[in-house]
Parts: structure tokens; sequence; C-alpha cells
């Protein structure tokens, strides 16, 4: 049948409200801002534990279903909330590694429009087996019966401060006095959180002003101790797997590093594991403060950038590809049977961290 002119009008009309209509319903979903073609690209400053994620072919094509396109440059966690010469640059989000970074870079004048904890990762120590092995006889390791290893991370504190060598610790393969190495706390915050979980340590509580001004100096020596300390916890995670045993005994990282690193390639993790030599371990102090990674929200673009990286495709890479924790620190999705028991499900002894302004007053007696 054949249809009148007045029919065939109407007919346009309605496609054209049914179109626009569809137009409005995508143009309000942050999820189908791809499918308009819309794309924004967002500068912002990202801690390098984030860097592979970020880099992630599937990471990518999420974000450009939500219209996204990142230059994210990698900064330490401290520096980005912090430095005039980074923030002069009007980055449209940071994306540091602890909740504390909100409050500082407030203090700093960063006009923060919205945060959001998305990730988590506690803080750990990586060791390698013979360390572990000596310092288990020693007591200051024992083993979960899950099969995690856990540090008294206090009884080794105190024995630097006492310039204890390693072979007093069990530690026969080593020489010299033993040592723990961090980041820079002035630059990245893995170094920035030891820093204030070993002020807690050493007052026996979340430490306040008056607990710094006590053991101020004691932090300040255990730092000493470690010598050249790098700004960035990627790279001495780097350094800490190529410098082996010998280059650097114990680190301070993320519990996600080992994992992304086993995730990478788990064949290379199994002749990891099967070799005769020296094997990493993890060891998770007990207690540990906990790493959270807030998305700093500056410019109203980046609110969609929030809106992604909570959505659960983007939680699940988080944590199936790259070892991170979801906001309430659980996993999010299957883990790979290389890392089975691995980690623990739950960090069950966690000691928040002291405020801003200890933090603040702690980082200015540390040399820059």
């Amino acid at each position: 049948m054949a249809l009148s002119r007045r029919a065939f009008g109407l007919g346009l009309l309605g496609l054209g409200v049914v179109g626009t209509g569809g137009y409005f319903a995508v143009k309000d979903q942050p999820a189908l801002q791809g499918l308009l073609g819309n794309r924004t690209n967002l500068f912002g400053f990202i801690g390098g534990e984030k860097q592979a994620f970020l880099a992630d072919p599937d990471v990518i094509k999420a974000l450009g279903g939500f219209g996204l396109e990142l230059d994210a440059r990698v900064a330490g966690s401290v520096e980005m909330v912090r430095e005039p010469a980074l923030l002069s640059q009007t980055p449209a989000f940071l994306w540091p590694s602890s909740s504390i970074m909100v409050d500082i870079a407030k203090q700093s004048g960063v006009k923060v429009r919205n945060d959001q904890v998305v990730l988590n990762s506690p803080i750990v120590v990586y060791s390698w087996q013979p360390v572990v092995d000596g310092l288990t006889k020693a007591g200051l390791v024992t083993v979960t019966p899950e099969g995690q290893h856990q540090l008294d991370l206090k009884a080794l504190l105190d024995a630097i401060l006492a310039d204890t060598d390693w072979s007093a610790l069990g530690v026969d393969a080593l020489y010299g006095r033993a040592r723990i190495v961090s980041t820079d706390p002035n630059r990245s915050n893995s170094g920035f959180m030891f820093a204030g979980l070993v002020l807690s340590l050493l007052a026996g509580d979340v430490a306040t002003a008056s607990d710094l001004a006590q053991y101020g100096e004691q932090v300040q020596a255990i730092l000493r101790n470690m010598g050249f300390k790098s700004p960035s916890s990627g790279k001495l995670f780097d350094q800490y797997l190529a410098g082996g045993l010998g280059g650097e005994p114990m680190i301070v990282g993320y519990e996600n590093q080992l994992v992304e690193w086993i995730l990478a390639d788990p064949a290379r993790w199994a002749r990891v594991q099967s070799s005769t030599g020296a094997k990493p371990v993890v060891l998770y102090p007990r207690p540990t403060v906990y790493s959270a990674h807030p998305l700093i929200v500056i410019d109203p673009a980046a609110d969609r950038l929030l809106d992604v990286l909570v959505s659960p495709r983007l939680q699940e890479l988080a944590w199936t590809r790259h070892g991170f924790r979801g906001p309430l620190g659980t996993f999010t999705g299957t883990a790979d049977s290389a890392i089975q028991g691995l980690l623990p499900a739950e960090i069950d002894a966690v000691l928040p961290m002291p405020d801003a302004s200890v933090m603040l007053a702690m980082l200015a007696q540390f040399p820059k």
C-alpha cells in the first residue's frame, strides 16, 4: 500500500524524534560517550605503580568507551600534590597513592572538586628466601596457616637502630648491618607511608605531634641507614628484581607490584619458583598501612574518569591483570592460578596513618 505524502512526513518526524531522544539518552550516559564520537583528552599526574594499568590495551579501550583519552604523566605522590612546578601545569586530575594526599593537596591550594578511593594495595616488604629463612629462625618472620609471611617490623627496626649485623639475625648470606630500603618520603608515597608507619610503631600507636618530637630522630636514623632512596616505587621495585639478594635484600613496596610482575608472565614466575637461586618473597608487616589510591578530580571533565575507574570492568582489570584490590580492600574477579595462595584475602592488622599535619612536620625534618 502506497504511503500518502502526509504519512511519509509524519514518519520522518517520528524517526527524528526517536533519534533525538536516543541522542540525549546516550548523551546523559557517561559510559556511552564514545558512541557519540566525543573524545576528551585529560592531562594529569599518576603514581608510577599505576603506569602499567593505564597502559593496558583493555583499559585504554574501556576509557575510550567513555570518550576519554589520558595524558597521564608519572610523578611521586607527594610531589604531585605539593610541587608548584607540577601544579602550575593545571592538571585535570591527580591520582596519588594515599588518601592523606587529598588533605595535603587542599593545604597546597588545589581546588579539589571531588575525590574517591579507586584502588587499594597494602604496604609490604619484599625480600629473598635466604633472608626470610634467617629472619624466621630469629623469630622476626612467621608463616600463617594459609602460607603467607608476616614480619615483626618493630623488631626489625629495633635491630636496625642497634646497628645489628645480618649474621646476628640469622642471615649468613649477607655482610654488614641489617637495613631496609624505601623510596624518598619527600617524593614518593611508599616511602612517605613507611615513614609514618615507622613513627607509629616506635610510638606504640598512631603517632601524634608529641610522638614526632620524641621519636623523630630515630625515624631519621632509619632513613639515613638506607643510603640512596629512589624517587619512585616502580623504579625501586625494578632495582630490587635486578639487584637480587646482594643488591636489595629488603625493600618497601606495594602488594600489587609482585602480583603484576607475575601476571605479566606466569611462565617466567614458574621458572623462578623452580630455580635453585634466591626467590622473591613478600612479607606483610604486622601491622601495616593501606595505600588507598584516590582519584582527585580538579577539572569537571575528569568526573567521567572517576565513573569509568570505579566501573565493574575496570575494577576487574585492576585486580586480574595488575593486582590492585578494590576500594574496600577486596578482590574483584577470579585470580589467575599463578597467584593462588600468594596473598591473604584480608589484611587484618592495619594501622591508620598519622594526620596530615604530623606527616608534613616529619617531612620537613628530612633532607631534600
